[in-house]
């Protein structure tokens, strides 16, 4: 039942009392508003169950919170330092491109025992894990070595010894992975392989070896078949298309052709005579290989008088530089000719086998290498090693 006494409020029990209203719930700007407020609630017609609010004046007044002053300032400008027993935050310097010091990561110690490394022998003892066998590579079972395998054949020794080519393409073919040996692909200098086993090289290998040209030059006097001598000129520069002795056949000289060109042999600045130069290193090891036995003809004019028994010891009998000479052919044509064929080639040997004997060489002219001659080729000319033609 509702109180006679007041009138029904259906509001009754979410009004809060006049007082405690106004002390809880006045709003900032309760100055401005007030007047307003209260000229638009006389204006209106007051509701008939409606409780009239108190009146304004007997409201408890509300002392208003002075806002605090700022600190008027006073002197002149400085740096505002913090109070006495207060430190102030370090600066942040900037590191170069702006970035900020940041304080390192702080992790806590934890007392976590570290694993003992193991000794050298125990590393050594301690054998690799094996990969899987579907990460292993098939390869054939070929008989190649690592490098550093004590067993087995150099590749380019034995690619040499076959005739393949030279120790140095070997390595350069090598390198470029144009060797195979029993199948399997070789890329690694130093790599050691079983003597018999199968060796094969790749078409660009072949192609390759196919642009190599052996030159025939007659050398004249004064022309260094090897290094360039102060005051000399290498014979290597008489090589071009105005020199040459044209023959059926020949390919036509391009300038790329004297690339990797080098003498094979060598011949003294004051000697003339044939001249092989050739960038095929098959010929090269044939001729100057360090188990060559090809022949080199020379005929040679000498002066003085030959000692006693001095054409046996010619033959037969001398040493240079502490070792003994091979065998040689030696011919006395005349008193001042002699025919010499060698099978070795030492820097001024046929000089200095004869100043052993008593005699001055004053011309030496070299006519043969092996089963090539000299024949009418003009002194300054040279021509192609025919492909009918071998050393």
């Amino acid at each position: 039942m509702s109180d006679p006494q007041q009138p029904d409020d259906p509001w009754a029990r979410w009004r809060k009392p006049a007082g405690q209203e106004a002390a809880v719930d006045r709003p900032k700007k309760e100055k401005s508003a007030a007047p307003a407020r209260a000229g638009n609630r006389q204006d209106r017609p007051a509701a008939p169950d409606a409780v009239a609010p108190a009146p304004l004046a007997d409201l408890p007044p509300v002392a208003a919170e002075a806002p605090e002053a700022a600190p008027k300032p006073s002197g002149t400008l400085g740096v505002r330092k913090p109070p006495a027993g207060v430190e102030g935050k370090p600066k942040k310097r900037p590191l170069r491109g702006g970035a900020l010091v940041r304080k390192p990561f702080e992790r806590a110690a934890v007392n976590v025992k570290k694993p003992e490394k193991p000794s050298s022998t125990a590393r050594s003892a301690k054998a690799p894990a094996a990969r899987p066998a579907a990460m292993r590579p098939a390869v054939p079972a070929a008989s190649v070595a690592a490098g550093s395998e004590p067993s087995g054949v150099r590749l380019s020794k034995v690619m040499s010894e076959r005739g393949l080519c030279s120790r140095r393409e070997a390595d350069l073919w090598i390198e470029r992975g144009w060797v195979f040996v029993d199948g399997v692909q070789i890329s690694e200098l130093g790599s050691r392989i079983d003597p018999a086993a199968q060796i094969e090289i790749s078409t660009e290998a072949k192609k390759d070896q196919a642009k190599a040209v052996t030159i025939l030059l007659h050398k004249p006097v004064g022309y260094v078949s090897g290094q360039p001598e102060p005051g000399c000129t290498p014979a290597v520069t008489l090589i071009t298309a105005e020199a040459q002795l044209p023959q059926p056949g020949d390919p036509e000289f391009k300038p790329w052709m004297l690339r990797g060109l080098a003498p094979a042999g060598r011949l003294d600045v004051d000697s003339t005579g044939l001249l092989v130069l050739t960038s095929d290193g098959r010929v090269a090891k044939r001729l100057i290989g360090e188990d060559s036995d090809t022949e080199k003809e020379y005929l040679v004019r000498v002066s003085g008088q030959m000692i006693k028994g001095g054409l046996e010891l010619l033959r037969h009998g001398l040493e240079l530089d502490g070792k003994a000479l091979k065998p040689a052919w030696v011919k006395q044509l005349n008193e001042d000719q002699l025919h010499f064929i060698l099978k070795e080639g030492k820097k001024r040997q046929i000089r200095r086998m004869c100043e052993l004997v008593g005699l001055k060489v004053t011309g030496l002219k070299r006519v043969r290498i092996g089963r090539i001659r000299l024949g009418d080729l003009p002194m300054g000319q040279w021509r192609f090693l025919r492909a009918d033609e071998a050393f």
